[in-house]
This record gives C-alpha cells, structure tokens and sequence, in this order.
C-alpha cells in the first residue's frame, strides 16, 4: 500500500526567466533533478508548505501566491518510502539569483549536491532526468496566467 503525500513544490523563477532545480543524488537511483518543495506537516496548508519548503531549501521568504498547478504521481521518495503524491505547484519569481541552503536538513545536504537556474532551453537540452517531466509546460501556463 502506498503512503499519501500532500506536498508543496515551488516554480522558483529568476529575473532572467530561468526556474531553479535541485539535483539529487540517491544511493538507490541514478541522480535527477527537482524543483524546491516537500511534503505538508501536519495541520499546515500547501500554501504554508510551500512558504516554509521554500525559506528552508533556499533562504528566500515570500509569499507563494496562489496555487498555479496540480499533479498527482505516485513514486518512491529518497527515504524508500512508496507514495502516492498530490503536488501542489506555486510559482514564486525573484529579481535575484542567490541561493542559501544553510537551512537544509541532513537527509537533504547528503543528497541535495548542488543546485542551477536552467533556461527553458537548457531544459529542452538536459541529459539528466528532472521533475515533474512537464515542468516546461507547466511553467508556461503558470506564466500564462500571471
């Protein structure tokens, strides 16, 4: 039986109109590469979630605005766990580029190894697998609607 996971993921876009991934680098799997984001807590919205995954994964507080996406996939998260997830999306944009992780947990700083601002095009282009496959077009109709 597979766990339910409500969780929060962030479009995180720059002022040049790149998006921001996180590149993982499981012990179990080959590496790929995710937007910012996680599961709720207990008792918290996923537009609470989204704010606190994104201050967490990144250094940057901001309001998440209103959800501009929804997924729902079933995959196996990094701790082995087989989940069905229901992603909500949140496009958040920034002037600047920079990055903290000071406040990633152990789990993430042991397999979180770095970071990018891709372009769409780089995107297109990318050799390593990323999530959610459709990010571009998500990222398009999100940017559609703003």
């Amino acid at each position: 039986m597979r766990a339910k996971r409500p969780a929060a993921r962030i479009l995180l876009v720059d002022g040049d109109g790149r998006v921001l991934l996180f590149r993982f680098d499981p012990d179990d799997r080959p590496p790929f590469w995710c937007t910012p984001g996680g599961a709720l807590d207990p008792g918290e919205s996923y537009a609470e979630a989204a704010r606190r995954e994104l201050l967490e994964e990144t250094g940057i507080d901001a309001d998440p605005g209103p959800e501009v996406a929804r997924r729902q996939v079933a995959f196996t998260t990094i701790e082995g766990v087989a989940v069905d997830a229901d992603e909500r999306y949140f496009l958040v944009r920034v002037q600047e580029a920079a990055i903290d992780t000071a406040r990633h947990t152990a789990l993430e700083q042991r397999v979180m190894t770095r970071w990018r601002w891709f372009t769409p095009q780089e995107l297109a282009a990318h050799d390593e697998p990323y999530f959610p496959e459709d990010l571009a077009d998500i990222l398009a109709q999100a940017e559609a609607r703003a």
